[in-house]
């Protein structure tokens, strides 16, 4: 079943998204109005969308041709509807005007308030902060209601889980309704009431699946992530006041943005093209000579920017997993799988000259070996996803002088597909490979596992002491989670992941 809704869920980008779920959402809220559930009349809610939409999409249009940049279309979309979530609905021409102010101040912020070509602050959270302590407009978050609750509620699940943020989200709307809760019981509220009122009076689900969990605004380490949400938590449940500021919701998050901001890559990531090289008949690696040295441990990715005409759906920014070692400061490479028909980026991506210069806006993950370098390992990848474990085995051969003690299993889907062979064999680790059909020519070392999807019986009956290896599983997403059973249904004990899902 999951790994049925990974592969529907992956098939959609996450902007595409997060427009289809707070759309509903907006339709639903004025069906809602219609029947007389919402203190809001359809006309209110029918202009004050329109308006957002049309001025972020207009004002990004505009800022992306002052910064000599493509505006992403799908991206206002968001950060309209956003907006309309967020500032009080209104048919008054002069409260209409105001929501426009808003829109336009939110797309401002992305291109005002941002460091190497990424937004520092939530477009939308600093336009509540911005509008609010003008007193020009008022953030009042009229999305928090108990009418909508359930659509937002199943909204944001699906968000975060798509974006593989569900524990980030629960974290915040747990301790937040905890700390409210409290409050209001310390207020004179019975338990019930007041843990209603948190729920369903307080923007805490739609804040944790909508905003808090915006990629972009978020730190590298799940650690740090699980930091942010908790200092967002506090601050947004806890009251007070400071002269004219008080606490708010959009404060709360604007915080937690600065804090993540400061955990991420302090310099500017930009990257030179050397070339590429073909690693199978479907994939390429991609070589990069930073102009600056990158810090980044094996296993991590890195979010790379390429501008260019003609931008798809998939948009300009593409996640992917590091394939060189961290100590060799001359050279970052990843692993691409070239499908067809390809993405306008992987397109542009295949078309850059030697010396042609473009820029990382994000370097993170936590697909990270253990620091004993004693314990023994067990790597499963589908196809490309073999990208990361190269990076991490020639760091830890570097690093202990001597193979490490790893098993991985490779599943492709022809032995054609088999990249990294010379320097998994440079490794000295141990490789099964499963493929449709026995490989001919295997590395010494390297044994065929069988044809067909990677069993438990298969992984027992190959690997006896897999009870007592750290399993890590990197591939596409029904890969990933068919594997990562297979393994526990075999006994492994600690099986860690490698799937994100960017903007």
């Amino acid at each position: 079943m999951r790994s049925r809704l990974d592969t529907v869920l992956g098939r959609v980008t996450m902007y595409r998204l997060m427009v289809v779920v707070l759309g509903a959402i907006a339709l639903i809220a004025v069906v809602a109005s219609a029947l007389g559930q919402l203190f809001y009349t359809p006309l209110q809610l029918l202009l004050s969308v329109v308006v957002a939409l049309v001025a972020t999409m207009v004002s990004g249009w505009v800022f992306g041709l002052l910064f000599r940049t493509r505006a992403h279309l799908e991206s206002s979309v968001i950060t309209g509807l956003l907006v309309f979530m967020v500032f009080l609905p209104t048919a008054d021409p002069a409260g209409l005007l105001l929501i426009a102010l808003s829109g336009v101040v939110a797309s401002a912020s992305k291109y005002l308030l941002a460091i190497r070509g990424r937004h520092v602050l939530n477009p939308v959270a600093a336009a509540a902060v911005i509008m609010t302590l003008s007193t020009l407009n008022i953030a009042g978050w009229w999305v928090a209601n108990p009418v909508l609750l359930p659509f937002v509620a199943v909204g944001a699940l699906i968000v975060l889980y798509r974006t593989r943020k569900l524990t980030i989200g629960l974290s915040f709307v747990v301790l937040a309704t905890v700390i409210i809760t409290v409050r209001l019981v310390d207020l004179g509220q019975s338990v019930p009431d007041a843990l209603w009122l948190a729920l369903t009076s307080f923007p805490t689900v739609f804040l944790a699946g909508f905003m808090l969990s915006e990629p972009l605004t978020l730190p590298p380490r799940r650690w740090q992530q699980l930091l942010v949400a908790g200092v967002v938590a506090v601050l947004f449940g806890i009251p007070y006041q400071f002269g004219p500021v008080y606490s708010s919701p959009e404060i709360a998050l604007v915080v937690g943005n600065v804090v993540a901001f400061a955990f991420g890559q302090r310099r500017a990531v930009r990257l030179r093209f050397v070339g590429s090289r073909d690693l199978s008949p479907t994939s390429a690696a991609f070589d990069f000579e930073p102009m600056h040295p990158v810090g980044f441990r094996p296993g991590q990715y890195l979010e790379l920017t390429v501008p260019h005409r003609g931008v798809d759906s998939r948009g300009a920014r593409r996640m992917f997993s590091i394939g060189s070692p961290a100590d060799d400061p001359s050279r970052l490479s990843i692993g691409i799988k070239l499908s067809q028909p390809s993405s306008s980026f992987k397109r542009a991506l295949a078309t850059l000259e030697p010396g042609a210069v473009v820029r990382s806006t994000w370097v993170g993950g936590d697909f990270l070996l253990p620091a004993d370098p004693g314990v023994p390992l067990l790597f499963a990848a589908g196809g490309i996803g073999i990208t990361p474990f190269v990076s991490q085995l020639a760091d830890r051969a570097r690093g202990v002088g001597r193979p490490v003690d790893v098993v991985l299993v490779y599943s492709v889907t022809s032995a054609d597909e088999l990249v990294y062979a010379d320097e998994l064999v440079a490794a000295g680790i141990r490789v099964l490979v499963s493929a449709p059909s026995e490989p001919g020519d295997l590395p010494p070392g390297w044994e065929y596992l069988g044809p067909g999807r990677v069993t438990s019986a298969a992984l027992a009956a190959a690997v006896p002491d897999l009870r007592g290896r750290r399993a890590y599983v990197s591939g596409p997403p029904g890969f990933v989670d068919h594997v990562a059973h297979e393994l526990r249904r075999a006994g492994a004990r600690s099986v860690r992941r490698d799937a994100f899902s960017g903007y």
